[in-house]
């Protein structure tokens, strides 16, 4: 299948400093021009959502307090910002128990670890999973660094 004959709706990332996230974003609107990309973060740690509000570099109050450690970065990284705020189409953010929760359907319906800032697309494509309905959705799952205990506590 050539990728004049898929369609892809929207593009949800794990967003830390943005450097992934722009690479990505690059690569969906160069074939997929009409999608809606968005980053995800923590609640509290929302440094690129608030970025992307605002216009200009925001910063995180501190970097420590979630689960989803993996991705939280004091404050956007300015390459991938200056790329990401003309192609992303808006920020979410998930708590540490909507990651928790997308850990767990991971591991039970996908049969895949993950570890909580790899899970926190995920958790936003089920948090908006019924405003989202009928489009096609790529996700980025990542990282399988988790805790056991963590791991235990998301699947029990």
């Amino acid at each position: 299948m050539k990728a004049a004959e898929l369609q892809l709706d929207r593009m949800v990332a794990c967003t830390g400093g943005g450097g992934l996230t722009s690479g990505i974003a690059l690569s969906i609107k160069h074939h997929f021009p009409e999608a809606k990309i968005h980053s995800v973060e923590p609640v509290g740690f929302d440094d690129y959502k608030r970025s992307l509000d605002s216009g200009k570099l925001e910063c995180n109050a501190t970097t420590a307090g979630s689960i989803c450690d993996a991705i939280i970065a004091p404050m956007p990284g300015a390459i991938g910002f200056e790329i990401n705020k003309n192609l992303l189409h808006s920020g979410l953010v998930v708590t540490d128990e909507e990651a928790l929760a997308a850990i767990k359907f991971a591991y039970e319906e996908l049969k895949l670890v993950v570890e909580p800032g790899g899970a926190v697309a995920l958790a936003a494509v089920l948090k908006h999973g019924k405003e989202w309905a009928g489009e096609t959705i790529a996700i980025v799952l990542s990282g399988g660094n988790i805790d056991p205990d963590l791991f235990v506590r998301a699947i029990s």
